[in-house]
This record gives C-alpha cells, sequence and structure tokens, in this order.
C-alpha cells in the first residue's frame, strides 16, 4: 500500500492547523487525528447540496451560501443542479484551502471554481451571515463534524440559537438552512425548532453508492413544512 505524504499545513485563524495528505490519487485533510475529509467519501456532501435544491427548485434565480470549501464536492453538486442564472457564494475561512483547490487538488476541482455563477469569500461564514439579511435561499454549512465547533470554538455559535436565528434572518422565506453532520445530536434538532424552523433530520450514506458511515443532514425551513398527505 501507497504511505501517505505530507503536501501542506495550514494554519486556522483562531488556532489549530489543517494538514492536506495524499496517498495515489487520494487526497485527505486532517485536524490533529480528526480527518475531515477524504477524496474518496463525497456521497454525504454531495446530498447536502441536492437535498437543498430539491426544497428551494421553485425559487426564481436562486443564491446559495455554502460555508466552507473543503474538496468541492458540496459546490459542484449545486453546480450540476442549480439553473445559470443562479449565484453560489463559498465561504472559506483557510486561504490555503483555497490554494490546495487550485494546485494539488485542481483535478478533484475540475474547473469549479471558475463557473461564472460561483464567488468565493476568503473569511468566517458567521460574519458574512450575520450582515446578511433575506439574501440567500439556501445556506449550506459543512465547516465542522457537526454542529459544534470542531474545527475552531468559534464556530460553536454557528450552532447556537443565537446563530440558527442569524441564519434564519439571513434567508429569503422558505429557504433553507442545511448542515452536514457526521452523527445525530438531538439537542440541535430542538434548537432549530426552538428557533421557529420546520426540521427534516436526515440519514444519508458517506459513499455515493450508499455505502459507507451514515451520516446525517439538517434540511431546516424558514418557515413550516408542508403537511403530508
Amino acid at each position: 500500500m501507497l504511505p501517505w505524504i505530507q503536501l501542506d499545513t495550514a494554519k486556522i485563524p483562531g488556532g489549530g492547523e489543517l494538514r492536506l495528505k495524499q496517498r495515489g490519487t487520494e487526497f485527505s485533510i486532517m485536524l490533529g487525528t480528526n480527518e475531515l475529509m477524504n477524496s474518496r467519501l463525497s456521497g454525504s456532501e454531495e446530498a447536502l447540496a441536492t437535498l437543498a435544491f430539491e426544497r428551494i427548485a421553485t425559487h426564481k434565480r436562486p443564491h446559495i451560501l455554502i460555508g466552507g470549501l473543503g474538496m468541492g464536492f458540496t459546490l459542484r453538486a449545486a453546480l450540476a443542479v442549480l439553473p445559470q442564472d443562479a449565484k453560489v457564494t463559498v465561504a472559506e475561512l483557510v486561504p490555503a484551502v483555497v490554494d490546495w483547490a487550485r494546485g494539488p487538488m485542481a483535478e478533484i476541482y475540475a474547473g469549479s471554481l471558475d463557473d461564472p455563477r460561483v464567488a468565493i469569500h476568503v473569511g468566517d461564514v458567521g460574519t458574512l451571515i450575520a450582515k446578511s439579511k433575506g439574501q440567500f435561499d439556501a445556506i449550506l454549512l459543512d465547516v465542522d463534524n457537526g454542529p459544534d465547533g470542531l474545527t475552531r470554538e468559534a464556530n460553536d455559535g454557528l450552532y447556537s440559537h443565537d446563530g440558527l436565528r442569524k441564519s434564519k434572518s439571513a434567508l429569503t422565506r422558505g429557504g433553507m438552512l442545511g448542515v452536514w453532520s457526521q452523527g445525530p445530536d438531538q439537542h440541535f434538532t430542538r434548537r432549530l425548532k426552538d428557533c421557529g424552523y420546520g426540521v427534516e433530520e436526515i440519514p444519508v450514506r458517506a459513499g455515493r453508492t450508499g455505502r459507507g458511515k451514515k451520516h446525517v443532514i439538517w434540511m431546516a425551513k424558514n418557515g413550516p413544512l408542508a403537511q403530508k398527505g
């Protein structure tokens, strides 16, 4: 088996360090002993985009905010389903991650950063959300391994009652807040409901073929869910 090679490191504002590793054609981004993402497993990150689009498909000229560039799985999945008049803003806190996307991992990104619908915002997604009012049809957060500040403690605010209310204010009517997680969190589900979202908690597999670990995606609507039946 080929050994892992460390290609680069990057400091996270506020503390911590990311490590980009490669083994053959496989890439991994690590935070300490935690693997934040792997190029072989993209199914649930892609589902974050497709599940959101299914719920805002009637919105005209949709504007999507993606928190966390990662390996671009959510971005590429969004571009595949969004109309040509859509706009996608990607907020990435660590500048080196954008450099990795245009450098060693360029083949994985397949030119998605150059799509005219895409704008890259290098900065904190929470700050961007806080100053946006009724701007986004969907906010998709994949900046941690779940609704807590794993990559940095400051991210905890995204998942607090205050942070969830700010996201709600930044959404259009009927807009969706999507949050990716490596597992369930009943306390986070309750906070979403407390803030007035219509909440779906959806299990998804890590792999594209329906295999791998079971992850969780919350789809939280700015408004009540439609009644079934």
